[in-house]
C-alpha cells in the first residue's frame, strides 16, 4: 500500500483549519460581544485571540502574533486593563462561536462535535518546545459543549501551524512586515494591502520595503521573483513541517476531515466576504 502523501493533505485540510477558524475574527455577534466589554473592532479580535497568551505582556504577544501591529496590540492590553479582562473576551468570543457556526454554516457542527474526542488526544500528543502560543492554549479550560471543545481542538492546531509558519518565516531572515509584503505580493493583492490590514503603519511599511531592497528581494516598488519564490518556499516548508496532526489522526480521518469541513468552510469564507471583504482571511484564499 502507497504511503499517503501527508504533505498533500496537510496542504488541503490547512484552509478548512485556518477557515473554521478565522471567520469568528469578524462575525458581527463577536465583535458585538466583545464591544459591549469596551473592546471594539479589532482590538477585540486580539484580546480574545491572545486570551491564553496575555499574562506573558503584550511584548510575547506581539512576537507571537507576528505580524500584527504591535501597536494595535498595546491598544488592545490598554482597553482590556480599562473595562475588563482577557477571560472574559475569551468567552464572548466563544458564545459568538455557538450562535454562528448553528446559524451560518450549520452543516459543521455535527462533524466538529464528533471530532472533538478524536482530536484532543492529537493535540495532547503534539510537540509544544518552541511553538509558545500553541502551549499556552493547552493550559485553557476544555469546553464541555462537543461543538466548542470540537472548535477548541481545532484551534490549537491551527495556532500549533502559525507558530511553525512564524519560525519558518523567522528562519527566512523576514521580519513580520517584510512577510506582510511578500505574502501581498505572493497572494496578487493592491500594493501593501496585507500589511495595512495588520496595523503596519506607513513608515513601518517603508522600512520593509526598504529593508526587502537592500536584501535584494524587492527593485523600486515591485517585489522579485526571487521573493516571491521564497514565499512559496515558506508556505510549502510549513505544509511539510505540520504533517504530524493528521499523520496521528490517520489517514482515513484526515480525509475524512477534508470531505466533512470543506463544504462548509466554503459558506463561513463567503460570510468573511461580508462581515469584511474579499481580501480577508488570506490563508483561506485559493492562489
Amino acid at each position: 500500500m502507497a504511503e499517503p502523501d501527508w504533505v498533500e493533505i496537510t496542504r488541503r485540510n490547512a484552509r478548512s483549519v485556518q477557515t473554521t477558524i478565522g471567520w469568528i475574527f469578524w462575525d458581527p455577534g463577536a465583535v458585538a460581544n466583545l464591544d459591549a466589554l469596551g473592546v471594539p473592532a479589532p482590538f477585540g479580535y486580539i484580546a480574545s485571540r491572545c486570551a491564553p497568551l496575555a499574562p506573558a505582556g503584550p511584548e510575547a504577544v506581539t512576537a507571537a502574533f507576528g505580524s500584527i501591529s504591535a501597536l494595535g496590540i498595546q491598544l488592545a492590553f490598554d482597553l482590556v486593563a480599562q473595562h475588563t479582562t482577557f477571560a472574559a473576551c475569551w468567552h464572548a468570543r466563544d458564545e459568538a462561536v455557538v450562535a454562528g457556526l448553528h446559524e451560518h454554516a450549520p452543516e459543521i457542527v455535527e462533524p466538529l462535535s464528533q471530532l472533538a474526542p478524536l482530536l484532543w488526544p492529537v493535540v495532547d500528543a503534539l510537540p509544544s518546545a518552541g511553538r509558545v502560543f500553541f502551549a499556552s492554549h493547552l493550559r485553557m479550560p476544555r469546553p464541555s459543549d462537543p461543538l466548542l471543545s470540537g472548535w477548541h481542538a481545532v484551534n490549537c492546531v491551527r495556532e500549533w501551524r502559525g507558530d511553525i509558519h512564524w519560525a519558518v518565516v523567522v528562519g527566512a531572515g523576514l521580519t513580520g512586515v517584510e512577510a506582510s509584503i511578500l505574502h501581498n505580493a505572493w497572494l496578487g493583492y493592491e500594493r501593501d494591502w496585507l500589511a495595512r490590514s495588520r496595523g503596519s503603519s506607513p513608515e513601518d511599511i517603508g522600512a520593509g520595503w526598504e529593508s526587502l531592497r537592500a536584501k535584494g528581494l524587492a527593485i523600486g516598488d515591485e517585489v522579485t521573483s526571487d521573493a516571491v519564490a521564497l514565499r512559496q518556499q515558506i508556505e510549502d516548508d510549513t505544509d511539510r513541517l505540520t504533517t504530524l496532526p493528521w499523520q496521528l489522526l490517520g489517514e482515513e480521518r484526515a480525509v475524512q476531515f477534508a470531505r466533512d469541513f470543506e463544504p462548509p468552510c466554503e459558506k463561513l469564507l463567503a460570510r468573511v466576504d461580508v462581515t469584511a471583504g474579499p481580501n480577508y482571511q488570506p490563508a483561506s484564499r485559493m492562489r
